[in-house]
């Protein structure tokens, strides 16, 4: 098969969107700004889906499911929270069509069927959780709540590209309800380190953990934890976030708790959350000219096997040697396809499997069956071996999490020479416009020159680090007193 994928230095942007429907992940849908996942990319979403669950029950939560729909007035309840996604909610008026009495075949709106309170189609679901949280919560003993929600939310967004920014998209919530603050402090930390260690392990993406700016942070927030990650490209994107809510969804909902003296108190609120906009992650992270590289750890098929033959008989005596050994790998726990369609001839399938990133391809033919060899070929850095029938097992069992490492090694080490520290206006935006990553940088503290800075060179404040060094200095674009540098950058 033929790829003809844009280049990474030719167009950026034009790769990435063709990578993404030519390795058969998604494609734009009728409905404008949705996307459909297609099954290879609806694989890899699942075993993203299926670790981070795993992770999620394994430190005390549990799933549930709340209505799409939100009532206006329940919207507009918490006000920060409402006024800060106004403007990308999609709302219900109505509930029924009728014919067009002057068009056969056509709909219009039955102006009778309008709705007596108008529905928001959730952007997100603080509202609807906490209006029923209040039912739940009576006392310290309900206490904490550690509720998570996968579901697909609706933001209205004008300009869409698959997986980064679409109208509708998949996530997962959480919703935690606490008995102290500081309860709620730990949980809004610890979901932000579970996060960076699936993005870590799992996606073999270095993040850099931090606190967003208050102009930055989630509407309805009081703090926001982030981890943030670095595009091949040298843009940030935000991989996941965690969002410490104090009472504020608490008092707007009326959800209070007696403690143990018997007094009523306001619970302390979380919420965070990650979508497939990790999917767009993995692929501008990893891949290349050549199409999809994924980690092991997510890949739908680890090892693809493909026979060589000429003649019926020896692809029956390629398939009895080849049996054996996907039965031996699967009993190590690897994920194996034996490409045996004799539709298509090895070339395309060595051509599919690397354009799809399956992370190791054994190729056999009638000479490797005498010789007692198999040849095996990395799709990270795209070189050979040959090994003997005997060492195979093991030596793919080490193979794939030698890959592993490796594309983690990969983006750490451009991460980190991606980091720049400038000291003036002039040399922020030359790196910025030259290198690109994450700028370094002193910042007054004021929401006037974060907003500036934006103005001028789009670049926002990424995170305040968790491990920032502490020192004094000069903001780089006021000249006002600063206690600390900030991470800036470009960002999807």
């Amino acid at each position: 098969m033929s790829k003809n994928l844009t280049t990474r230095a030719e167009d950026y942007s034009k790769w990435y969107n063709e990578l993404v429907v030519k390795a058969d992940l998604a494609e734009n849908s009728g409905v404008r700004g949705c996307m459909v996942i297609k099954p290879y990319g609806y694989a890899i979403w699942e075993k993203m889906q299926a670790e981070l669950d795993r992770m999620f029950k394994e430190t005390g939560h549990s799933n549930a499911y709340f209505p799409l729909f939100v009532p206006k007035s329940m919207f507009e309840a918490e006000e920060k929270n409402a006024e800060g996604f106004a403007k990308e909610c999609a709302i219900v008026t109505h509930y029924r069509l009728k014919n067009d009495p002057d068009k056969a075949g056509k709909l219009i709106v039955d102006p009778n069927a309008k709705l007596e309170e108008e529905l928001i189609v959730r952007p997100t679901s603080e509202a609807i959780i906490w209006s029923t949280y209040k039912s739940w919560v009576q006392s310290y003993r309900d206490l904490p709540l550690l509720i998570n929600q996968w579901a697909n939310v609706v933001r209205w967004e004008m300009r869409t590209r698959l997986f980064l920014r679409t109208a509708e998209f998949l996530w997962q919530e959480g919703h935690t309800a606490h008995a102290t603050k500081a309860e709620a402090i730990e949980e809004s930390e610890k979901m932000m380190n579970v996060y960076a260690d699936f993005v870590e392990n799992f996606m073999a993406i270095p993040v850099i953990k931090g606190l967003k700016t208050e102009s930055e942070r989630f509407a309805g927030a009081e703090e926001t934890y982030c981890i943030e990650a670095l595009m091949q490209d040298g843009k940030a994107l935000q991989a996941g976030t965690s969002h410490f809510l104090g009472q504020n969804f608490a008092k707007a909902f009326d959800v209070k708790f007696a403690n143990a003296e018997g007094k009523q108190e306001h619970v302390w609120g979380t919420s965070w959350g990650v979508s497939t906009r990790l999917m767009g992650a993995l692929v501008m992270t990893h891949s290349d000219d050549q199409g999809l590289v994924l980690p092991p750890n997510l890949a739908p098929i680890q090892v693809v096997i493909v026979p060589i033959y000429r003649s019926d008989d020896q692809l029956a005596e390629i398939s009895a040697n080849v049996n054996a050994l996907v039965g031996q790998l699967r009993k190590r726990g690897v994920s194996v396809k034996f490409d045996d369609r004799d539709t298509h001839k090895p070339g395309f399938k060595f051509n599919e499997y690397e354009l799809k990133g399956v992370p190791v391809r054994i190729a056999i033919g009638p000479n490797d069956l005498a010789n007692g060899t198999y040849e095996v070929a990395r799709r990270d850095n795209l070189t050979k071996e040959v090994v003997g029938q005997d060492a195979i097992v093991d030596y793919v069992s080490d193979l794939l999490e030698q890959i592993q490492k490796n594309l983690f090694d990969r983006a750490l080490n451009y991460r980190n020479t991606h980091v720049t520290e400038v000291e003036n206006f002039d040399q922020f935006k030359e790196v910025l416009e030259g290198k690109g990553g994450f700028i370094s940088a002193h910042w007054d503290g004021t929401a006037e020159t974060e907003e500036k800075i934006k103005e001028l060179t789009k670049a926002t404040i990424r995170c305040i680090a968790l491990d920032q060094k502490k020192e004094e200095g000069i903001c780089v674009f006021s000249g006002a007193k600063s206690s600390g540098r900030v991470l800036f950058a470009k960002a999807y």
